[in-house]
């Protein structure tokens, strides 16, 4: 009988924390139609001049701040995430990882498992709320490197889960653990997601109307507020509101001395959240008159992680796994 497979699938990293690599990656990146709606003889040539010729090198800094030894954290945290799922999972499926952008890619780890006798698998983008952005591309990789064989495996792809109950449990009992560990209580708990540009709503992308449904059933609950704002702004475009950083520096004003940021569209700690909140955001917050400052870690490979990700993968491979 044909083996399982269960591929994650995060954004992407580059290979090294140096201009170069990072240069590749974001051209990469920044190339996805579904990244940067501009047509493409608009949009090519400033990416290719000044983008690509300034943002590399100031990028390459930031990672070096946040990179690991087993390297980049989003990759050294989605790799532990398969690997502790595949030990939950047991012989049964092949559980492996991949990037939409960089490596180890889709199209690899797809032939992979292709390779190793599955002949059912899982498409498992880690984005709770969908986005055209993340989920639809990820998805559209993986169909594309699928179009390419002549015998093609069974394919099933897992939905968002931005309002599932075993997500918002990972979500309350994560951060509620890593509340009791801080040395100071929180007046408030900020949800920073990753921003969009309003003309994604406004097209019908469902992520805005997700990630206010997540925040509104963790704020449940916890039974406390939790305030949304968004970020990672880039270009002049008009994106989501409100802004991550100008939130954060106008909460002292407000007699906001004490604050906690959580980023529950992450599934796994990366650039923007390790350097954009954890780093720059407490740097915005306490210079603006902010006593106290905590940046809650993603699920990663956390203990609450496993539980959402087994009873994710229990739930989309029934009929294909015995229970």
């Amino acid at each position: 009988m044909d083996k399982i497979g269960l591929l994650l699938i995060n954004l992407g990293t580059p290979d090294a924390p140096d201009a170069a690599s990072v240069r590749r990656y974001l051209g990469e990146f920044l190339s996805d139609r579904r990244v940067v709606e501009i047509p493409k003889l608009l949009w090519q040539p400033i990416l290719r001049g000044p983008i690509l010729l300034t943002r590399p090198r100031k990028s390459a800094r930031a990672y070096q701040e946040v990179w690991m030894e087993g390297g980049s954290p989003l990759a050294v945290y989605t790799r532990d995430t398969a690997q502790k799922l595949q030990e939950l999972m047991g012989a049964e499926v092949v559980v492996d990882w991949a990037m939409r952008y960089g490596n180890p890619s889709i199209a690899t780890r797809l032939t992979a498992m292709i390779d190793a006798g599955c002949g059912r698998i899982l498409l498992a983008p880690l984005y709770p709320q969908y986005c055209a952005a993340t989920t639809a591309t990820a998805l559209d990789a993986a169909y594309a490197a699928l179009a390419d064989l002549r015998s093609q495996p069974a394919i099933r792809t897992l939905p968002p889960y931005y309002a599932d109950p075993a997500y918002i449990e990972a979500l309350r009992a994560s951060a509620e653990r890593q509340l009791a560990e801080l040395d100071f209580a929180p007046d408030l708990l900020l949800a920073s997601f990753h921003g969009m540009p309003q003309r994604t709503r406004q097209l019908g992308d469902p992520y805005h109307d997700q990630c206010l449904a997540t925040a509104g059933l963790l704020a449940q609950a916890m039974g406390r507020e939790v305030r949304v704002t968004f970020q990672s702004r880039f270009g002049p475009a008009k994106w989501l509101g409100p802004a991550t950083d100008d939130v954060l520096r106008s909460l002292p004003g407000e007699g906001v001395r004490k604050v906690a940021v959580l980023t529950p569209g992450f599934s796994a700690d990366c650039l923007e959240t390790l350097e954009e909140i954890a780093m720059r955001g407490k740097e915005d917050f306490l210079s603006s008159g902010g006593s106290q400052f905590a940046h809650l870690s993603c699920l990663n490979a956390s203990p609450e992680a496993m539980v959402l990700y087994r009873h994710l993968a229990d739930r989309e491979l029934a009929g294909w796994v015995e229970g």
